[in-house]
């Protein structure tokens, strides 16, 4: 299926005629509308990591502030790569993605040898004070090589080429799961069924790809690929609520206990905002870290919990809002380059809204996906900068 444009008018007569604005500058088509909504996020993010934080680190003798300092250190650097994404013409990033795909392959292969471990996935590489996760660096070199790829074949994607482009996506996505970090690999999942769709990929391709990845996850988890506390992720959405605020009572299996807890905890926390909210910093599981983990996976929470449902509402607004202005800048595109760059971008942001918004709600699977935009830590947060960069480079400069 291949994203199609409307063909051209002929041109109009007379003195209003309208007139393309050929040659201006590219800035003056950046897309502000987008920037905007996606700073709103940011903002709403640090001072929702500052509400999820400072009690506790308070409670330890801490700096209270000392989060949200660095998720504002983060959202300016963030929004630095930001500036320097749509400095360059986007043709250049796809003339460079072989070289930045390989590099992060590099990245991934060095997180396996010398990564460090947390939350149960080896995903994070130490250098002195500063870590990084490579699996979110992915996420951009991958849309930029598929897009490299299946552009340069002019929406003409063979079965041939069809191999080299799951290929292309299998490598990275092996060695993430090979770090445990299953998450991040659902979304080049993800990022890689959205490009093809739109690509140009024949639907009975499409069909045939459906059954093999029904069959291979059927083999997954049969054949124990998984490991048992990712299966209980996957799964222990599924099972009857044990109750709001007490862990499940399994004595064989503690890990499902541990995740049916959280699950509790944040669903209790949605419930306790109620409609309006009990207003910024007066949240009660909020201030107390009744919810683990809080800050990262399950920062809608103390959205939920402070703002209520009227407030969560007008966060999921916002990302509705950016997701439209992907698709916009999507179908705008001067190339089928451009167009795949924005359908990478929106298929990862897309999924991890729902994805982690479903997870606190108990109706998707804990996956380990972060909330863009919003939840504590550098690399996503660079990252979802420089995608949104992407797609803003690609409208800015449909005129050129």
């Amino acid at each position: 299926m291949l994203l199609t444009r409307p063909a051209a008018a002929p041109p109009a007569s007379g003195p209003a005629a309208p007139r393309r604005p050929v040659g201006s500058p590219a800035w003056r088509h950046i897309d502000f509308f987008l920037v905007a909504m996606t700073g709103a996020v940011s903002v709403l993010g640090v001072v929702m990591v500052y509400s999820t934080t400072r009690f506790a680190l308070a409670t330890a003798g801490g700096d209270p502030q000392a989060e949200m300092k660095k998720q504002l250190i983060f959202t300016v650097i963030g929004m630095a790569a930001f500036m320097g994404t749509v400095f360059f013409d986007y043709k250049r990033y796809l003339a460079w993605a072989p070289a930045l795909y390989a590099g992060s392959l590099l990245m991934l292969l060095a997180t396996l040898a010398i990564g460090r471990r947390t939350l149960g996935a080896t995903s994070w590489i130490q250098v002195g004070s500063f870590q990084f996760e490579p699996s979110e660096v992915v996420k951009v070199t991958l849309i930029l090589s598929l897009a490299a790829l299946l552009a340069s074949r002019k929406g003409n994607v063979s079965g041939r080429l069809l191999l080299v482009v799951l290929g292309l996506a299998m490598v990275p996505f092996l060695l993430i799961f090979k770090q445990d970090a299953l998450g991040s690999a659902l979304v080049l999942a993800v990022v890689l069924v959205g490009m093809l769709l739109m690509g140009g990929t024949k639907g009975r391709h499409m069909v045939v790809l459906a059954l093999v990845a029904a069959v291979g996850i059927g083999a997954v988890v049969q054949l124990g690929v998984l490991k048992q506390y990712q299966r209980d992720r996957l799964t222990t959405f599924l099972t009857a609520p044990s109750g709001l605020g007490r862990p499940a009572v399994n004595a064989n299996n503690p890990y499902a206990a541990t995740i049916q807890y959280n699950l509790d905890q944040s669903k209790t926390a949605i419930a306790d905002g109620g409609i309006y909210g009990k207003g910024l910093f007066n949240g009660l599981l909020t201030n107390l870290s009744y919810v683990p983990n809080q800050s990262t996976d399950f920062i809608f929470t103390s959205v939920a919990e402070q703002f209520g449902f009227v407030g969560s509402v007008l966060l999921l607004a916002l990302f509705v809002l950016m997701v439209w202005r992907t698709w916009r800048a999507a179908v705008r595109s001067r190339d089928l380059a451009g167009t795949l760059i924005c359908i990478g971008v929106l298929a990862m942001l897309t999924f991890q809204v729902f994805e982690n918004v479903g997870m606190t709600m108990g109706i998707m699977p804990v996956a380990g996906i972060t909330l863009p935009f919003m939840s504590y830590g550098g690399s996503s947060m660079v990252v979802d900068w420089v995608a949104i960069g992407l797609v803003v480079n690609v409208g800015m400069r449909r005129f050129s």
